[in-house]
């Protein structure tokens, strides 16, 4: 069983049917979990700290998915950039209660675009708060296109889990992200793009993986072979 976090909004007001509060997740997400052999289980919010840990009990790994929202700065300790985004503090910490309980448990864990950057955070790293303001020569990583097609090439750094794991040394990746990692913490950099930003961090002595694209919105088996790594390190958890 594969945790997912959700974002939440509201369903359309009619007549007599005020707007009510909904989780919401891309279908890609689940539909990876399920190709890769898992079942994808979605986790409801709770301000209850032990109910995260419960939650991440009940499941064999977790996906923090990505959102457009930005980390608060304070968590990393920064001061707020004038091109700060929307936050959503309220899913923000309770990505961070489930994050924090999956790697004390040592669960596999696999943070995607705004989950890569949550997991560098929590690992006592920090963010680009813009990334076209902030990093000298840097591309544009808002790609103008559909993130089911690539928007740029990211080199793999050799020797890491993400090299045996995709088994390339460049990857074709989508860009839907103003943010990226600046400082990973103790998070060894298994990606770059060719500007020099961040494509995904990994700790190298377990299975706690983050990509800054969207590998479950992209056809190629390597993207495929990221979620298959996941659900099989979760069942290599139980052998």
């Amino acid at each position: 069983m594969v945790g997912l976090t959700p974002d939440v909004g509201e369903t359309t007001p009619r007549p007599a049917r005020p707007a009510v509060p909904q989780y919401e997740l891309k279908q890609a997400y689940a539909d990876a979990v399920l190709g890769a052999g898992g079942l994808p289980i979605v986790l409801p919010y709770s301000d209850d700290e032990s109910a995260a840990a419960e939650a991440v009990a009940l499941c064999d790994a977790l996906v923090v998915t990505g959102g457009a929202f930005d980390i608060p700065p304070e968590a990393y300790g920064a001061a707020a950039h004038r091109m700060l985004g929307q936050l959503k503090p309220g899913r923000t910490q309770f990505e961070q209660r489930v994050l924090r309980a999956a790697l004390e448990s040592r669960k596999p864990v696999l943070g995607v675009c705004g989950g890569m950057q949550l997991l560098a955070v929590e690992l006592g790293g920090t963010l680009w708060q813009d990334v076209r303001e902030q990093v000298p020569g840097a591309s544009d990583h808002e790609q103008k296109i559909d993130p089911r097609q690539t928007g740029h090439a990211a080199r793999v750094v050799s020797g890491t889990q993400l090299a045996r794991i995709v088994g390339a040394d460049i990857v074709q990746v989508n860009s839907t992200h103003h943010q990226a990692v600046r400082d990973p913490g103790p998070a060894v950099v298994s990606a770059v793009a060719p500007d020099g930003v961040v494509e995904a961090i990994e700790l190298p002595d377990r299975f706690a993986l983050g990509v800054q694209w969207h590998p479950e919105l992209l056809a190629g088996a390597e993207h495929r072979a990221l979620y298959r790594a996941l659900v099989e390190a979760a069942r290599a958890a139980h052998r």
